[in-house]
């Protein structure tokens, strides 16, 4: 039976709207309008000084004023990564209509997580202690920076009372978000769910610890070159900042209220290595993909494209092409894939969120961003990585993979709706 014929027993669910905060822009028009040009958001950090760092680029979110989105004291009061979360949620709340009041709230959730929560307040905390004595610190210190209050403060807002957790499982936090959220939905447990990720981790010692590492690239002369994800001369991802947030809703929910269907959530895999902290495990990775294509009843030929975690790391873009084709067999020497990291930077918990935003729009737009700074081919990476420029396709089926620290992985799954 071909995998397009099996079909899930349990409630459809639909993406119904889409915010993003991130170093490409602000909102998914100006995004979206980055990604098929190909624009990078990579350049010299202008946070703190440089000065001494191996590493002295990254992915900073410009021209982004929190006051837009959210009340003033509220900004005063919590970290960069609470203020990229709600303002991609009201973003997205917005783009989807949906209006949370009494006769809905308690079946509307919260899925939001990050990486390190609110670490630039910690910071700014620990030194004011360190200077200044106990008497320093605020008293919104501690609901300022810690990871869960991102989440919190979006249901404040918005008033969502429904099931609701804050996911923490590194590079792979937004797309376990948003998979979370799909089982709420599917389940029977939410009618929608507000999902996604967030982080903040441009601050001296994050950029200093990824560093020593060997995690991040050090191609400080060319900025905007340094993120060459499937590039036989990539020698590192690029630290990213920002906020991701899709509304994902069960299907009679968004018909009755004639909502906007960007694309439908079919599956959602999820499983950990076992193996190494930093170092991928492709067989793992591969078993990853196999479960969200086992989810959504999807064959692997039947995958139009892949919007890959590519990383620009050594190990992780050599793995995950292996865990590819391990799977879709010959058919991963004809499918598109890409990472738009080549032009976001790594933008952490938020990475997964955008990138699922980034596969909807494909389906719905016909085109596939491309991998740009991809200049010499390594033998290890052999696919259509959607070298420099963007593509026009018919995209039906889009495969959306993250794959964290720690072994955490994640696969979803999205089509192209089809009212039937």
């Amino acid at each position: 039976m071909g995998g397009s014929q099996v079909k899930n027993t349990q409630r459809r669910v639909v993406v119904t709207g889409l915010g993003a905060v991130t170093p490409i822009g602000i909102g998914v028009d100006e995004v979206w309008s980055a990604l098929c040009q190909g624009k990078s958001g990579i350049a010299r950090i202008t946070k703190f000084d440089v000065s001494g760092f191996k590493t002295q680029i990254a992915a900073e979110v410009k021209n982004f004023h929190p006051e837009d989105f959210i009340e003033k004291k509220k900004v005063r009061r919590s970290d960069p990564f609470i203020h990229y979360a709600m303002a991609s949620s009201r973003m997205a709340l917005e783009d989807s209509g949906l209006v949370i009041d009494q006769s809905n709230r308690y079946r509307v959730g919260v899925v939001v997580g990050t990486c390190a929560g609110g670490m630039e307040t910690y910071e700014n905390a620990f030194l004011a202690l360190r200077e200044q004595g106990p008497n320093s610190i605020s008293p919104f210190f501690i609901t300022g920076f810690i990871a869960n209050m991102a989440a919190g403060e979006i249901a404040i807002v918005s008033g969502a009372r429904g099931p609701s957790k804050c996911v923490v499982t590194a590079c792979a936090t937004g797309s376990h978000s948003i998979g979370d959220a799909f089982r709420l939905i599917q389940y029977g447990d939410a009618d929608a769910v507000i999902a996604g990720g967030s982080d903040a981790y441009l601050i001296p010692v994050g950029v200093a610890g990824l560093d020593r590492i060997r995690a991040i690239s050090r191609r400080n002369d060319e900025p905007e070159r340094a993120c060459r994800p499937f590039d036989k001369e990539r020698d590192g991802f690029v630290l990213g900042e920002g906020g991701g947030v899709i509304i994902l809703e069960e299907l009679e929910s968004a018909r009755r209220r004639g909502a906007k269907i960007y694309a439908e959530m079919l599956g959602y895999g999820s499983n950990i290595d076992g193996f190494h902290v930093t170092a991928p495990d492709w067989e793992s990775q591969g078993r990853c993909i196999k479960l969200a294509l086992d989810d959504a009843g999807i064959a692997p030929e039947e995958v139009d494209y892949i919007n890959a975690h590519g990383t620009s790391t050594q190990l992780n873009d050599a793995a995950e092409t292996k865990a590819i084709k391990a799977i879709l067999g010959e058919h991963s020497k004809k499918v598109a894939v890409s990472s738009i990291k080549s032009m976001t930077g790594h933008i952490l918990a938020a990475a997964g969120a955008v990138e699922a935003i980034s596969s909807v729009l494909t389906i719905k737009e016909g085109v596939i961003p491309p991998t740009i700074n991809y200049e010499t081919p390594d033998p290890e990476c052999d696919l259509d990585y959607v070298p420099n420029v963007a593509r026009r396709a018919e995209v039906n089926v889009v495969l959306s993979n993250s794959f964290g620290f720690g072994g955490f992985n994640a696969s979803l799954v999205f089509r192209k709706f089809v009212d039937d």
